[in-house]
């Protein structure tokens, strides 16, 4: 399976080509899947209630079933395993998505760390990266903080 996502990206990224707007989509979903799972990781170990999270997360950005965001959830997995950077992700979801997009993303990136009731130092952390990374402002990064954590 490794062979196919890297078949995929190989194909479609390394060469600044995008076959068709469905491969896009299909390869922007992968991006934001992968920095969802990404939070999950921070903390040391993978809460239940974070995964939960993501799944609700991916099913309802994408309008997905529960086994298509699970297929997604695994190559996005996989994807995020081999990358050395978040930049290869967020260059993708810069070239695609809004300033409004953007900023709901850094929002359901707090909602995942707050998903346990606990914020630990490194999930904060990638949070600000990610949204860096996205240039969204530090006023709709905080509002945005805000929001997920009224939440709870």
């Amino acid at each position: 399976m490794l062979k196919r996502i890297k078949g995929f990206f190989d194909q479609h990224l390394v060469f600044g080509s995008i076959a068709d707007d469905h491969d896009a989509d299909h390869v922007l979903r992968l991006a934001v899947g992968a920095l969802l799972l990404e939070m999950t990781q921070m903390d040391g170990e993978v809460q239940h209630e974070e995964r939960e999270a993501v799944d609700k997360a991916v099913r309802t950005c994408f309008d997905l079933t529960e086994r298509e965001a699970a297929e997604l959830l695994e190559l996005a997995e996989e994807e995020r395993s081999v990358s050395t950077d978040y930049y290869q992700f967020t260059s993708l979801i810069n070239d695609a998505y809004g300033p409004e997009e953007k900023v709901k993303l850094v929002e359901v990136l707090w909602r995942i760390a707050y998903a346990n009731e606990e914020l630990h130092k490194y999930e904060e952390h990638l949070v600000r990266k990610v949204a860096d990374l996205l240039y969204v402002p530090h006023s709709a990064f905080i509002a945005a903080k805000h929001r997920a954590s009224g939440d709870r």
